[in-house]
């Protein structure tokens, strides 16, 4: 090669990494001047606010989810604490009284058996934490294996126990 053909100047180390991204996505040699700068400014805030939002919504579901899940541990603990057993299969429903309302339905075996395998005994649980437990309102009985909640309660109790079974 002679000296006066020009040479292609040499890619920055780094440089081939970048290679295989659409141009669009390459890094810039330099900026365009003032409108670069202007760009990077409004770019980098818009990153700024989308961080803050995801962080402010991370720390509310957190902090949601441990209110909720405090007040199951407190739930599992009244149903044993009410039924006088040590049980660990518990079911415990958040929807049927609404899932909004923070009043759960918490059902298991009145004696040992698989889940649903016995008779069971449903709380209706809510209400404030005290002692690690929660006030029960009422509650029902289901006979074994039932697939039919609604339908199949019994021997309803408590001031608002009446009101969930069948007439």
């Amino acid at each position: 090669m002679s000296a006066s053909t020009p040479q292609p100047a040499a890619p920055a180390p780094g440089h081939e990494v970048f290679e295989s991204l659409p141009p669009a996505l390459r890094p810039r040699e330099q900026g365009s001047g003032e409108s670069s700068g202007r760009r990077w400014r409004i770019e980098t805030a818009l990153l700024l606010a989308l961080g803050v939002f995801l962080l402010v919504a991370t720390i509310n579901d957190l902090s949601r989810q441990t209110g909720v899940n405090a007040r199951l541990n407190a739930d599992l603990s009244t149903w044993r604490a009410y039924t006088g057993n040590a049980y660990h299969n518990l079911l415990v429903d958040t929807q049927l009284l609404g899932p909004t309302t923070k009043r759960e339905v918490v059902c298991g075996n009145t004696s040992p058996g698989p889940p649903k395998g016995r008779t069971q005994i449903c709380l209706l649980i809510w209400g404030p934490i005290a002692g690690g437990r929660r006030p029960v309102h009422g509650g029902w009985y289901l006979p074994p294996r039932s697939e039919d909640v609604q339908r199949l309660r019994y021997g309803c109790f408590g001031n608002d126990g009446g009101r969930f079974c069948p007439r």
